[in-house]
């Protein structure tokens, strides 16, 4: 207790100060809920995640930053350590809250490509779960992937390898986040090490000028280490292309194929087949077969030449997966699907075969045009 009246005052002095300071956050808070509750009110419900799909991307968030703030530190203490920086290495690697929130408050997880990245991912396994499966017409034969190891062309066999092992590796990814590290496209895995490196150092509060360049460096260092550990080419999404690329169906062969991981609930096998027959990148085509609309895909379908039964039993299974999907519109418009000449077909999908960032320019320009002319056009 304060002995004396100037201890006493002080001690109030701080204590309204705290109230202050924290009254004024409660303020900021309340202020960013409104906004939230807001933009929720108005957000169109095909728009809005289900709970699944927004704990499916708050675990793997927590999943992907979590591996790699645990290995810049780690790395980042080795350094320090070598450099004869023990106690600054000790503060690199001592307990702290995980940077997840540091990273959401920032806003620099709001990046659309990762956030696309990510969704894709959480919605393709969430429908790959919950495909429909079926006896198989001989029950001695082999699911498709075991089967492929054994393929006549040893390109197969180990594309066939890969992908299981590519399969295993995301399936037994940790709470921490391990085997997810190196999981993500290089362009948006960089980014991600580089935003966690320097979250990372704003938890550590400022030193000695010299303390702190050492520990900026150790940082940048141990974030320069991440990047060069990264394997592209192991991603499930790369083995998946890879093996439908050494596959190189013919229509026929692509749509038994097609129904094959469709009945093994290999949806990334499914994509990469589908993308492979058109030459469109993985993550386009799998924006494309998992739109609830369908619009896109099964004009897709009739592009790699696939008939009416194949796009039947593709588009029923996917309505069987996701609910969000008109079966009954589907079934009135199969007739009509099948008859789109699979050239013109080609032809309305080949901006997709153009460099995202060039169609992305391309919608902004096209967006800018609009807006003048809806300036322009407003009366005086």
């Amino acid at each position: 207790m304060p002995i004396n009246d100037r201890e006493k005052d002080a001690g109030g002095r701080s204590g309204v100060t705290t109230l202050l300071e924290r009254a004024a956050a409660a303020a900021v808070r309340a202020e960013d809920r409104l906004c939230g509750a807001i933009e929720d009110v108005f957000l169109a419900d095909d728009a809005r995640l289900d709970d699944r799909t927004r704990l499916g991307m708050t675990r793997l968030l927590a999943q992907l930053t979590g591996a790699v703030e645990a290995t810049l530190r780690r790395h980042a203490a080795r350094l320090l350590i070598a450099r004869d920086e023990a106690a600054l290495a000790d503060r690199v690697s001592a307990p702290a809250p995980p940077i997840i929130g540091r990273l959401i408050a920032s806003g620099l997880l709001r990046d659309p490509e990762v956030m696309r990245e990510l969704l894709g991912r959480i919605r393709q396994d969430a429908i790959a779960d919950a495909l429909p499966t079926s006896a198989p017409d001989d029950p001695e034969r082999s699911s498709l992937l075991p089967r492929l190891l054994h393929h006549a062309n040893p390109a197969v066999g180990a594309g066939a390898a890969a992908l299981l092992a590519a399969e295993s590796r995301r399936r037994l990814s940790g709470p921490d986040g391990t085997s997810s590290s190196s999981d993500l496209p290089a362009e948006l895995q960089h980014r991600l090490v580089w935003w966690s490196a320097a979250a990372v150092r704003t938890d550590l509060p400022d030193a000695a000028g010299a303390t702190t360049s050492a520990l900026d460096r150790a940082l940048a260092e141990a974030a320069q280490h991440v990047i060069a550990a990264h394997h592209e080419r192991d991603r499930l999404e790369a083995v998946a292309l890879q093996l439908a690329v050494a596959l190189d169906p013919t229509p026929a062969d692509r749509a038994r194929l097609l129904m094959e991981a469709l009945l093994d609930r290999r949806l990334s096998l499914c994509i990469a087949l589908i993308a492979q027959g058109l030459g469109l990148d993985y993550a386009d085509t799998r924006e494309i077969v998992l739109d609830p609309s369908g619009d896109r895909l099964w004009l897709t379908l009739r592009a790699i030449d696939l008939d009416r039964a194949t796009i039947a039993r593709f588009g029923l299974s996917l309505a069987e997966a996701d609910p969000r999907r008109d079966i009954d519109g589907f079934a009135d418009t199969l007739d009509d699907i099948a008859e789109i000449d699979c050239v013109a077909a080609r032809h309305a999908l080949a901006p997709l075969l153009l460099h995202r960032d060039y169609r992305a320019a391309l919608t902004a320009f096209a967006r800018g045009t609009r807006r003048t002319s809806a300036v322009r056009g407003a009366p005086a």
